[in-house]
């Protein structure tokens, strides 16, 4: 890992499945999540990590404390996977959830890089 890049993992604390809206938002970005799995925060249990940032509140209250001395960091975001409505409905809030959360760590990396200069 170079100076502006990141390792990054994905887990939940209530794990099921990826969501077909999930994929097809990402996929218009030309990022291919098919064959990703859901994956439990236990999975990393002992792994030692940077960071460990929560985008929704649920997680920030049951997130373990296995993560140590990690910087921790925290945005609420809207849970798309609540979204009800027509397929066109839930697929905009997918969409948007998703530019809300990339603009988030967007801004987040471009901080972290400064600060490390």
């Amino acid at each position: 890992m170079t100076r502006g890049e990141f390792d990054v993992e994905s887990a939940g604390v209530k794990p099921s499945m990826v969501r077909p809206e999930a994929i097809a938002v990402m996929k218009e970005l030309g990022i291919d999540i098919g064959a990703q799995r859901s994956k439990h925060v236990d999975a990393f249990d002992g792994q030692k990590f940077d960071y460990v940032i929560t985008v929704c509140d649920n997680a920030r209250e049951s997130c373990p404390l296995f993560f140590g001395a990690a910087n921790r960091f925290h945005h609420d975001f809207e849970d798309p996977v609540a979204a009800e409505g027509s397929d066109d409905n839930r697929l905009a809030i997918f969409r948007r959830v998703r530019d809300e959360l990339r603009e988030y760590l967007r801004e987040f990396a471009r901080c972290e890089a400064v600060d490390t200069l």
